[in-house]
């Protein structure tokens, strides 16, 4: 997949983040049903925790595939890698 379509993808999560967390705001405001705040709530964590894993294994791909970006491993160490990763949970 190219830098520019993986990005998109992204975008793509991001926004449909966006506009469930706006929906909740709404359904908060109106009144709505816990129940249906609940789902609509968990469905944009959901789609924010895959935005996150997308933009780290994107990261990781770029640094993996691109030789001109050979320095951007030497900077993901395991450490910092396993930072990343535990700090979206």
């Amino acid at each position: 997949m190219e830098h520019a379509e993986a990005d998109a993808a992204t975008l793509r999560r991001l926004r449909r983040a966006q506009g469930q967390l706006t929906a909740v705001i709404t359904m908060l405001g109106t009144g709505r049903e816990l129940r249906e705040v609940v789902i609509q709530l968990a469905a944009a964590s959901h789609a924010l925790h895959r935005a996150s894993f997308k933009i780290i294994s994107d990261q990781l791909r770029r640094c993996v595939l691109d030789e001109q970006d050979a320095a951007c491993v030497d900077r993901l160490t395991e450490e910092k890698l396993e930072e990343l990763f535990l700090g979206l949970a």
